[in-house]
């Protein structure tokens, strides 16, 4: 019977043991289910585009790994370990002899285990949060530090290019006070007013202005290039000047008379004047002195005799041709028109041979015994001529035309004060300032000489007539294509008929082909490269400037010793040539011709060819003259947005080198300005 009450005993032990045990495995199957929906939740998330690292993302499986869950579940988290389930079996299935509270304070005991553990692994979660936040804002802030930095560097670059362009644009306006002369009134202000006046104009070539200012910094302590002042001497002064000698019989002049009304500015003119002497002398026919006609550009009135000395003119070539001051009597009142002895220039081919005027002028003037020639621009030939007469005409050019008194002394003052009042006489002072030249150096010197007296000239031809001939683009926009246009259809009316009806060359291929004038900032750019220092001392030739001081502000920024006669003159000094660009152009002459160094912007203008030709001439191979290929420099100035300064110096060096080679005078090419010829001058190795 005991042993029945024992098994009834046990049987209601196993009934409420099996019923904990389904109790036990209702709850586990209540966590697993949790579990699962815990699980499904963390995968949907997993593909989620939420940041890995904001607050609300799940913790990874690895951490969890590490924080109880159970291996049974995989990663799902569980409320029992393996080890916690074990030994959960052994109480309830090993241990029936234990009291019904034991059993509960176990129960309790793993419960409060469990969320102690569930704690820990949320502390863990929070620090290992609270580390990861704390990296992520290390890394942001180490970053935003480089930024600053880089920013900070980026800025200073910028800073001290500003400050570096500022102060060589500023320095314009206070050049050493012993370069100009200190009665000179208009000096201050002009100099004043390229500060204060339009902002620089850059146009296109801003990177390289700035690239050439920072080389110019640079090289103020180097010494400048070698040959950049001196001209090849081993040939160059083999050549000396020989049309003062003459191998004929004077002419009579008894076919008639000649007449030259030559129209352009005083350098058309001049060559005009030399081509009539030749054509006398080729007609045998006697030269009335020449007249100038007053042009719709240059709007001066100035004759003959107001620019040149008209006496020097007639005795000078009297053994050569006769010449006269006015027709005869009984010739003035003829109507020459009427009678048909007026040739103009569209009756005349340009550059014609010696046989177009024995056959159509000759007829007239024996017949009417005078002929008219209205503009007479480059209508004789260079080639084929006669030696004699082409010897004739660079007489007339170096020998016979010799300036005024008045423009000779001022423009003695203008070299004496770009030499800074050195006791120095150039090799062509003699021949274009006369008595003046020794005068000169007498004067009283209002400052204290410089070791440095040589200067360099810059004929910068582009007025508008220029710019507007040349159908180039200079950068202006709509307003300058315009403004150009008009130009055209008042003074060079065929040219704008020509436009109209025509389609010409564009604005880029004329450029690219070399037939475009260089503009004032490729000019100081051509200066820059060849080795010019910031200090040079440089003479502007030209009138009015197209475009103004704004063009003008890259020239005197990167080279603040640059004057012009305005401001080396003072006003009692220029007012007797104002209004008179001729006579203006006649000191621009003296001035480029007796400089240490000259140099063009446009080969194909008249002033920089009879100075360059006169420096030939008379510079006995110590006259370097820098003529640019326009062609192969248009090539480079191309490349302003890419090229480096120092491949942009070694190219325009190389294309300036070549152009200063002493040579011969090429077939058919201007004997005024290459007089190195045996027809103007003797070599001296023959």
């Amino acid at each position: 019977m005991a042993s029945d009450v024992s098994v009834k005993a046990d049987d209601s032990i196993d009934g409420v043991d099996e019923a904990r045990f389904h109790e036990f495995e209702e709850i586990r199957a209540s966590d697993r289910s949790d579990s699962n929906a815990w699980s499904s939740s963390f995968h949907a998330r997993s593909h989620s585009t939420t940041p890995r690292s904001r607050p609300s993302s799940p913790r990874s499986p690895a951490d969890s790994r590490d924080s109880g869950f159970g291996a049974g579940y995989g990663s799902f988290p569980s409320r029992f370990s393996n080890v916690h389930r074990s030994y959960s079996s052994q109480s309830l299935f090993g241990s029936f002899g234990f009291s019904e509270c034991w059993k509960w304070k176990s129960w309790n005991s793993w419960s409060n285990m469990e969320t102690k553990s569930r704690q820990e692994q949320q502390q863990q979660l929070q620090l290992h949060q609270r580390a990861k936040g704390k990296a992520g804002r290390v890394w942001y802030w180490k970053r935003m530090r480089t930024l600053i930095a880089i920013a900070t560097l980026i800025a200073c670059f910028c800073l001290m290019n500003w400050l570096m362009l500022s102060h060589l644009q500023d320095t314009v306006s206070g050049p050493r006070d012993g370069f100009l002369k200190g009665n000179s009134s208009s000096v201050r202000g002009k100099l004043s007013k390229f500060s204060k006046g339009k902002k620089i104009y850059r146009g296109r070539y801003a990177r390289m202005l700035a690239l050439a200012a920072h080389a110019l910094a640079e090289g103020q302590s180097k010494p400048e290039p070698k040959d950049l002042w001196v001209e090849p001497l081993i040939y160059a002064s083999a050549w000396t000047p020989c049309a003062d000698q003459r191998n004929w019989e004077p002419s009579e002049g008894n076919n008639g008379y000649i007449i030259v009304s030559a129209n352009g500015g005083i350098n058309q003119q001049r060559v005009a004047v030399c081509n009539a002497v030749a054509v006398a002398r080729l007609l045998n026919s006697t030269l009335v002195i020449p007249k100038f006609l007053l042009s719709d550009v240059w709007r001066d009135e100035s004759q003959f005799s107001d620019i040149y000395q008209e006496e020097h003119f007639i005795n000078y070539l009297k053994p050569d041709i006769r010449i006269v001051k006015e027709l005869p009597m009984q010739l003035q009142s003829l109507d020459l028109e009427a009678i048909g002895s007026v040739v103009t220039d569209e009756d005349i081919m340009k550059e014609s041979k010696p046989s177009f005027f024995f056959k159509h002028i000759l007829p007239i003037l024996l017949k009417n015994r005078v002929v008219h020639f209205v503009g007479f621009g480059n209508r004789l030939a260079f080639d084929p001529i006669p030696f004699q007469l082409q010897r004739l005409r660079c007489r007339c050019n170096f020998h016979a035309l010799r300036f005024v008194p008045k423009i000779q002394q001022t423009g003695a003052l203008l070299i004496q004060r770009m030499r800074q009042y050195m006791h120095h006489q150039g090799p062509l002072d003699h021949y274009l300032v006369g008595p003046f030249a020794e005068g000169s150096n007498m004067k009283k010197k209002v400052y204290s000489p410089v070791t440095n007296s040589r200067y360099l000239a810059l004929h910068l031809r582009f007025e508008i007539d220029m710019v507007a001939h040349s159908l180039c683009d200079f950068g202006g926009g709509e307003s300058e294509r315009k403004e150009l246009e008009e130009f055209r259809k008042i003074h060079f009316p065929a040219l704008a008929l020509l436009e109209k009806n025509h389609k010409l060359p564009s604005a880029a291929a004329l450029r690219s082909e070399g037939q475009c004038p260089l503009t004032p900032e490729e000019a100081v750019l051509m200066l820059a490269a060849l080795g010019f220092s910031r200090k040079t001392r440089i003479y502007l030739a030209g009138a009015q400037i197209y475009g103004g001081k704004s063009r003008l502000a890259a020239l005197t920024g990167l080279y603040p010793n640059l004057v012009t006669k305005e401001d080396l003159l003072s006003s009692s000094e220029i007012e007797p040539f104002k209004n008179f660009s001729s006579q203006l152009a006649a000191l621009d002459f003296i001035s480029c011709a007796a400089a240490d160094a000259f140099s063009m912007t446009d080969s194909g203008s008249q002033l920089s060819s009879l100075v360059s030709g006169y420096r030939i001439y008379y510079g006995g191979g110590r006259m370097p003259t820098i003529r640019p290929n326009k062609r192969r420099l248009a090539d480079i100035f191309l490349k302003n947005n890419t090229i480096e300064w120092k491949v942009f110096e070694k190219r325009v060096r190389k294309a300036v080198r070549q152009t200063k080679q002493a040579h011969e005078r090429p077939v058919a090419r201007s004997i005024y300005r290459h007089p190195r010829c045996r027809q103007c001058m003797c070599n001296t190795e023959i």
